[in-house]
Protein backbone atom coordinates (compact mmCIF):
# COMPACT_ATOMS: atom_id res chain seq x y z
CA UNK A 1 0.00 0.00 0.00
CA UNK A 2 1.23 3.70 -1.16
CA UNK A 3 0.43 6.75 0.62
CA UNK A 4 1.56 10.12 0.07
CA UNK A 5 0.61 13.38 1.56
CA UNK A 6 1.20 16.65 3.47
CA UNK A 7 2.98 17.10 6.85
CA UNK A 8 2.86 20.79 8.49
CA UNK A 9 6.28 21.57 9.81
CA UNK A 10 8.03 24.99 11.32
CA UNK A 11 7.57 27.49 8.00
CA UNK A 12 5.04 25.47 5.76
CA UNK A 13 4.40 21.98 4.75
CA UNK A 14 6.69 19.01 3.71
CA UNK A 15 5.31 16.50 0.78
CA UNK A 16 5.96 13.42 2.02
CA UNK A 17 5.80 9.54 0.49
CA UNK A 18 5.39 6.07 2.32
CA UNK A 19 5.59 2.86 0.09
CA UNK A 20 4.25 -1.07 1.16
CA UNK A 21 2.90 1.02 4.42
CA UNK A 22 1.76 -2.61 5.68
CA UNK A 23 5.27 -4.35 5.67
CA UNK A 24 6.46 -5.95 9.00
CA UNK A 25 9.93 -4.51 9.06
CA UNK A 26 11.03 -1.51 10.83
CA UNK A 27 10.19 1.63 8.61
CA UNK A 28 13.20 3.16 7.38
CA UNK A 29 13.23 7.14 6.62
CA UNK A 30 15.29 8.50 4.03
CA UNK A 31 17.18 11.97 4.20
CA UNK A 32 17.76 13.37 0.88
CA UNK A 33 20.91 15.45 0.06
CA UNK A 34 21.91 19.15 -0.74
CA UNK A 35 20.88 21.30 1.06
CA UNK A 36 17.87 21.70 -1.25
CA UNK A 37 17.97 19.30 -3.34
CA UNK A 38 14.79 16.22 -3.28
CA UNK A 39 14.32 13.02 -2.59
CA UNK A 40 14.15 13.19 -6.61
CA UNK A 41 17.22 10.82 -7.75
CA UNK A 42 16.68 8.68 -4.24
CA UNK A 43 12.79 7.27 -5.33
CA UNK A 44 15.44 3.48 -6.47
CA UNK A 45 15.61 3.09 -2.62
CA UNK A 46 11.86 2.04 -2.48
CA UNK A 47 13.21 -1.34 -3.29
CA UNK A 48 14.20 -1.44 0.41
CA UNK A 49 9.80 -1.52 0.98
CA UNK A 50 10.20 -5.46 0.09
CA UNK A 51 10.84 -5.82 3.90
CA UNK A 52 9.58 -2.46 5.52
CA UNK A 53 7.68 0.45 5.03
CA UNK A 54 10.04 3.14 3.06
CA UNK A 55 9.47 6.54 3.99
CA UNK A 56 10.60 9.71 1.62
CA UNK A 57 9.90 13.19 2.20
CA UNK A 58 11.05 16.29 0.64
CA UNK A 59 12.29 18.49 3.15
CA UNK A 60 11.00 22.37 3.24
CA UNK A 61 11.69 24.59 0.21
CA UNK A 62 12.38 21.78 -2.34
CA UNK A 63 10.79 19.09 -4.38
CA UNK A 64 7.16 19.08 -4.37
CA UNK A 65 6.94 20.47 -0.40
CA UNK A 66 6.23 24.37 0.12
CA UNK A 67 8.88 27.07 -0.90
CA UNK A 68 9.02 29.90 1.79
CA UNK A 69 10.86 33.14 0.87
CA UNK A 70 11.76 33.35 4.71
CA UNK A 71 15.87 32.60 4.40
CA UNK A 72 16.20 32.39 8.34
CA UNK A 73 14.42 28.76 7.46
CA UNK A 74 17.69 27.53 6.48
CA UNK A 75 19.45 26.04 8.69
CA UNK A 76 20.13 23.06 10.45
CA UNK A 77 18.43 23.25 13.71
CA UNK A 78 15.05 23.92 11.83
CA UNK A 79 15.86 20.63 9.31
CA UNK A 80 16.60 18.80 12.67
CA UNK A 81 13.29 20.30 14.60
CA UNK A 82 11.25 19.42 11.11
CA UNK A 83 12.63 15.44 11.13
CA UNK A 84 10.87 15.10 14.42
CA UNK A 85 7.86 16.45 13.17
CA UNK A 86 7.62 14.47 10.10
CA UNK A 87 8.32 11.44 12.37
CA UNK A 88 5.19 12.60 14.97
CA UNK A 89 3.05 12.94 12.13
CA UNK A 90 3.53 9.82 10.76
CA UNK A 91 3.82 7.96 13.84
CA UNK A 92 6.96 6.65 13.35
CA UNK A 93 7.87 5.34 17.03
CA UNK A 94 10.18 3.12 15.86
CA UNK A 95 12.44 3.69 13.09
CA UNK A 96 15.89 3.29 10.89
CA UNK A 97 17.66 6.26 9.34
CA UNK A 98 19.33 6.67 6.01
CA UNK A 99 20.59 9.60 4.98
CA UNK A 100 22.78 10.46 1.89
CA UNK A 101 25.22 13.54 1.71
CA UNK A 102 24.15 16.11 3.26
CA UNK A 103 21.33 14.08 4.39
CA UNK A 104 23.75 12.27 6.72
CA UNK A 105 24.56 16.07 8.58
CA UNK A 106 21.22 16.11 9.19
CA UNK A 107 20.89 12.60 10.45
CA UNK A 108 24.11 13.18 12.61
CA UNK A 109 22.64 16.37 14.11
CA UNK A 110 19.49 15.06 14.44
CA UNK A 111 20.83 11.72 16.46
CA UNK A 112 22.87 13.97 18.76
CA UNK A 113 19.36 15.30 20.34
CA UNK A 114 19.26 11.92 21.76
CA UNK A 115 15.95 11.07 19.88
CA UNK A 116 14.12 7.73 21.22
CA UNK A 117 13.50 4.75 19.00
CA UNK A 118 16.30 5.01 16.41
CA UNK A 119 17.03 1.56 15.44
CA UNK A 120 20.06 1.74 13.44
CA UNK A 121 21.46 4.85 11.14
CA UNK A 122 23.49 4.70 7.69
CA UNK A 123 25.34 7.52 6.72
CA UNK A 124 25.89 6.87 2.71
CA UNK A 125 28.59 9.51 1.82
CA UNK A 126 28.43 10.89 4.70
CA UNK A 127 29.39 15.20 5.31
CA UNK A 128 30.01 15.27 8.92
CA UNK A 129 32.67 18.02 9.12
CA UNK A 130 32.32 20.75 6.42
CA UNK A 131 36.52 21.53 6.95
CA UNK A 132 36.69 18.26 6.53
CA UNK A 133 34.67 18.13 3.23
CA UNK A 134 36.79 21.32 2.10
CA UNK A 135 40.27 19.71 2.76
CA UNK A 136 39.18 16.46 0.82
CA UNK A 137 37.62 18.36 -1.56
CA UNK A 138 41.38 20.42 -2.18
CA UNK A 139 43.01 16.99 -2.43
CA UNK A 140 40.16 15.89 -5.19
CA UNK A 141 41.00 18.67 -7.18
CA UNK A 142 44.55 17.67 -7.49
CA UNK A 143 43.64 15.08 -9.13
CA UNK A 144 41.64 16.75 -12.21
CA UNK A 145 43.84 18.32 -15.31
CA UNK A 146 45.43 21.11 -14.35
CA UNK A 147 43.73 23.53 -16.69
CA UNK A 148 40.24 22.57 -14.60
CA UNK A 149 42.09 23.14 -11.47
CA UNK A 150 43.16 26.63 -12.71
CA UNK A 151 39.44 27.52 -13.92
CA UNK A 152 38.30 26.00 -10.66
CA UNK A 153 40.69 28.23 -8.20
CA UNK A 154 40.31 31.74 -10.34
CA UNK A 155 36.47 31.49 -10.64
CA UNK A 156 36.30 31.14 -6.58
CA UNK A 157 38.76 33.52 -6.27
CA UNK A 158 36.95 36.15 -8.78
CA UNK A 159 33.30 35.15 -7.30
CA UNK A 160 32.89 34.14 -11.02
CA UNK A 161 30.79 30.31 -9.61
CA UNK A 162 28.11 30.81 -11.80
CA UNK A 163 29.87 31.28 -15.64
CA UNK A 164 30.01 28.89 -18.02
CA UNK A 165 33.61 27.95 -17.54
CA UNK A 166 33.34 26.96 -14.04
CA UNK A 167 30.78 24.84 -14.88
CA UNK A 168 32.30 23.36 -17.12
CA UNK A 169 35.11 22.83 -14.38
CA UNK A 170 32.48 20.75 -12.40
CA UNK A 171 31.12 18.77 -15.04
CA UNK A 172 34.55 17.54 -14.85
CA UNK A 173 34.61 17.39 -11.48
CA UNK A 174 31.40 15.43 -11.05
CA UNK A 175 32.45 12.64 -13.73
CA UNK A 176 35.33 11.87 -11.94
CA UNK A 177 34.26 11.92 -7.79
CA UNK A 178 30.03 12.62 -7.87
CA UNK A 179 28.73 10.04 -10.77
CA UNK A 180 30.39 7.99 -13.04
CA UNK A 181 27.99 6.65 -15.28
CA UNK A 182 26.47 8.12 -18.17
CA UNK A 183 24.49 10.90 -17.53
CA UNK A 184 20.44 11.16 -18.66
CA UNK A 185 20.25 13.91 -19.61
CA UNK A 186 16.62 13.75 -19.27
CA UNK A 187 15.91 12.75 -16.63
CA UNK A 188 18.18 15.29 -15.27
CA UNK A 189 16.36 18.43 -17.37
CA UNK A 190 13.11 16.36 -15.21
CA UNK A 191 14.59 16.79 -11.70
CA UNK A 192 16.54 20.11 -12.19
CA UNK A 193 12.78 22.12 -11.34
CA UNK A 194 13.10 19.61 -7.88
CA UNK A 195 15.89 21.62 -6.22
CA UNK A 196 16.49 24.84 -4.79
CA UNK A 197 19.62 27.03 -4.95
CA UNK A 198 18.33 29.51 -2.79
CA UNK A 199 18.93 26.93 0.05
CA UNK A 200 22.25 25.53 -0.89
CA UNK A 201 23.53 29.03 -1.01
CA UNK A 202 22.22 30.32 2.54
CA UNK A 203 23.73 27.13 4.15
CA UNK A 204 26.75 25.81 2.03
CA UNK A 205 27.41 28.80 -0.36
CA UNK A 206 28.01 29.17 -4.40
CA UNK A 207 30.52 26.60 -4.77
CA UNK A 208 30.99 22.89 -3.92
CA UNK A 209 34.53 23.38 -2.64
CA UNK A 210 34.23 26.07 -0.41
CA UNK A 211 31.87 26.56 2.46
CA UNK A 212 30.57 29.75 2.88
CA UNK A 213 26.88 29.52 4.12
CA UNK A 214 25.88 28.76 7.84
CA UNK A 215 27.38 25.35 8.03
CA UNK A 216 30.49 26.53 7.36
CA UNK A 217 31.74 25.80 10.97
CA UNK A 218 29.78 22.21 10.99
CA UNK A 219 31.65 19.60 12.54
CA UNK A 220 30.32 16.73 14.99
CA UNK A 221 33.14 14.68 14.91
CA UNK A 222 33.95 14.82 18.20
CA UNK A 223 30.33 13.83 19.13
CA UNK A 224 30.59 10.77 17.08
CA UNK A 225 30.70 8.46 19.95
CA UNK A 226 27.90 9.28 21.11
CA UNK A 227 25.85 7.46 18.52
CA UNK A 228 25.22 4.06 20.58
CA UNK A 229 22.93 2.61 18.03
CA UNK A 230 24.15 0.23 14.96
CA UNK A 231 25.51 2.31 12.25
CA UNK A 232 27.06 1.68 8.76
CA UNK A 233 29.34 3.96 6.84
CA UNK A 234 29.09 3.79 3.28
CA UNK A 235 30.94 5.36 0.52
CA UNK A 236 32.36 5.06 -3.23
CA UNK A 237 35.93 4.41 -4.24
CA UNK A 238 36.06 7.52 -6.10
CA UNK A 239 33.80 9.51 -3.85
CA UNK A 240 34.35 13.34 -2.97
CA UNK A 241 33.11 11.89 0.24
CA UNK A 242 36.65 10.32 0.61
CA UNK A 243 36.86 6.51 1.70
CA UNK A 244 39.38 7.62 3.91
CA UNK A 245 37.45 9.96 6.14
CA UNK A 246 34.12 8.29 5.82
CA UNK A 247 36.13 5.28 7.40
CA UNK A 248 37.61 7.79 9.95
CA UNK A 249 33.93 8.70 11.15
CA UNK A 250 33.43 5.09 11.01
CA UNK A 251 36.56 4.15 13.77
CA UNK A 252 34.98 7.18 16.10
CA UNK A 253 31.50 5.90 15.95
CA UNK A 254 30.54 2.63 18.79
CA UNK A 255 29.02 -0.13 16.57
CA UNK A 256 29.94 0.92 13.63
CA UNK A 257 30.54 -0.70 10.60
CA UNK A 258 32.36 0.47 6.95
CA UNK A 259 31.84 -0.39 3.52
CA UNK A 260 33.30 0.59 0.24
CA UNK A 261 31.38 0.24 -3.26
CA UNK A 262 34.61 -0.16 -5.70
CA UNK A 263 33.24 1.04 -8.93
CA UNK A 264 31.53 4.04 -7.33
CA UNK A 265 31.44 7.63 -7.21
CA UNK A 266 28.96 9.29 -4.89
CA UNK A 267 25.65 8.05 -6.26
CA UNK A 268 26.54 4.49 -5.38
CA UNK A 269 22.37 4.16 -5.02
CA UNK A 270 22.36 5.08 -8.89
CA UNK A 271 25.97 3.78 -9.89
CA UNK A 272 26.42 -0.49 -8.22
CA UNK A 273 22.20 -0.27 -7.35
CA UNK A 274 22.32 -4.07 -7.03
CA UNK A 275 24.91 -3.78 -4.38
CA UNK A 276 23.80 -0.76 -2.58
CA UNK A 277 20.62 -2.10 -2.16
CA UNK A 278 22.41 -5.99 -0.97
CA UNK A 279 23.99 -3.87 1.58
CA UNK A 280 22.15 -1.84 3.18
CA UNK A 281 18.71 -4.32 2.79
CA UNK A 282 21.36 -6.93 4.17
CA UNK A 283 22.59 -4.72 7.54
CA UNK A 284 19.17 -3.70 7.94
CA UNK A 285 17.77 -6.72 8.53
CA UNK A 286 20.51 -8.18 10.43
CA UNK A 287 19.94 -5.05 13.16
CA UNK A 288 16.38 -6.33 13.88
CA UNK A 289 17.76 -10.12 13.84
CA UNK A 290 20.17 -9.02 16.51
CA UNK A 291 17.44 -7.27 18.65
CA UNK A 292 14.98 -10.32 18.34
Amino acid sequence: MYQDGFVEVTGGKVYYEIYNLEATGTPVIILHGGPGSSTYSLKGLKALSEDRPVIMYDQLGCGKSDRPTDTSLWNIDRFVEELGQVREALKLEEVHILGHSWGTTLAAAYMLTKPSGVKSVIFSSPCLSAPLWEEDQKRNIAKLPDEVQETIRRCEAEGTTDSAEFKEAIGAFSKEFVYRGEPDFEWIKAGAGMKNPEVYQTMWGPSEFTVLGNLKTFDCTSQLNEIDCPTLYTCGRFDEATPETTEYYSSVTPNSKFHVFENSAHMAYMEEREEFMQVIGGFLKKVEEIEE
